[in-house]
């Protein structure tokens, strides 16, 4: 299996460049710097300018170029980087390929199938296609920015068409977690949001999280992929903590450094290991997942080993 490959590449860095280095796909030079620089003094001279009101030109999301490889029957996404975004076994598209996205189901270890299961960060739709195939109670929703990566979801990855179950929003994650219309109606809420050079969660704030956490039911769980031996997993996991008053575990590192966070809603748990292990052998044998893995990572984790799991 491709290895996840922690480092920005070459690739990555000239399109950095490049974006730095050009206005309009023309090259700044010296004389137009300065001519710049002698047209703004001029304009802060004039009096009738300094009280002008200061109007902030909103972002421009810039994206990576999708690109795509394939090795050993299974085909990966990429944002024009070595980094690996998402992939899918030929053979078995509608499966989950990757152990750490497989992970990002874990929630179904404490909830039954709820009514909105929303993932942001499509990638290669793999958590989203499961879904839609395999938990046909829910209405499936994906939130993705790239309206490449929508398309290659498509039209490399399988991902049926928007339907009466399913949705693909192209909007902005911190958009769409802050739209009040979203708050207390989703069940199980996964986060994968990456851009190309992969050091870490675009969206980590504590007020993400809690948005994330406003989004949730009253039982509702959120499952995020960090990094384990990065910086940003101890950063990510404060924040977490902070705002799910400490109801938050994360399962031992997968792939090189994948670790899945796990944030509770809700009144506390106290659940019989039992009756995950009871749990666990019914998603292995319906839906294919290593469930009980998760229930060996919950107890490495935690330290639990008694008759119950609490948070």
């Amino acid at each position: 299996m491709t290895k996840l490959i922690k480092r920005a590449s070459a690739e990555a860095r000239a399109f950095r460049n490049r974006d730095a280095d050009s206005v309009g796909g023309k090259q700044k030079t010296a004389k137009t710097v300065q001519r710049a620089e002698r047209n703004l003094k001029s304009a802060l001279r004039d009096d009738d300018l300094h009280d002008a009101p200061q109007i902030e030109t909103p972002r421009k999301p810039r994206f990576a170029p999708v690109t795509f490889s394939e090795e050993g029957g299974v085909r990966f996404l990429h944002f024009g980087t070595e980094w690996v975004q998402g992939a899918m076994r030929l053979r078995k598209p509608d499966h989950i390929e990757l152990e750490y996205a497989q992970q990002m189901m874990a929630w179904l270890l404490f909830i039954e199938t709820p009514k909105r299961i929303v993932q942001l960060g499509l990638g290669a739709a793999a958590l989203t296609k499961f879904a839609y195939r395999f938990l046909p109670g829910a209405k499936v929703e994906a939130v993705e920015v790239n309206p490449a990566v929508v398309i290659a979801a498509h039209a490399m990855f399988g991902l049926p068409q928007d339907d009466a179950r399913l949705t693909v929003h192209e909007t902005d994650a911190w958009d769409f977690v802050n739209d009040r219309a979203n708050h207390g109606t989703i069940g199980a809420l996964q986060i994968d949001v990456y851009d190309a050079t992969a050091r870490g969660p675009v969206l980590d704030s504590v007020g993400f999280y809690r948005a994330v956490r406003a989004c949730l039911t009253d039982a509702g769980v959120a499952t995020v992929n960090l990094f384990g031996d990065h910086p940003s997993f101890v950063r990510n996991m404060k924040r977490l903590n902070e705002a799910f008053d400490g109801r938050v575990v994360a399962l031992p590192e997968v792939h090189d450094g994948n670790r899945i966070a796990i944030a509770f809603s809700g009144p506390a748990l106290d659940v019989p290991f039992s009756a995950l292990q009871a749990r666990a052998k019914l998603i292995e044998a319906e839906l294919g997942l290593p469930a009980r893995k998760w229930i060996k990572g919950l107890q490495e984790s935690t330290g639990q080993n008694g008759e119950s799991f609490t948070i």
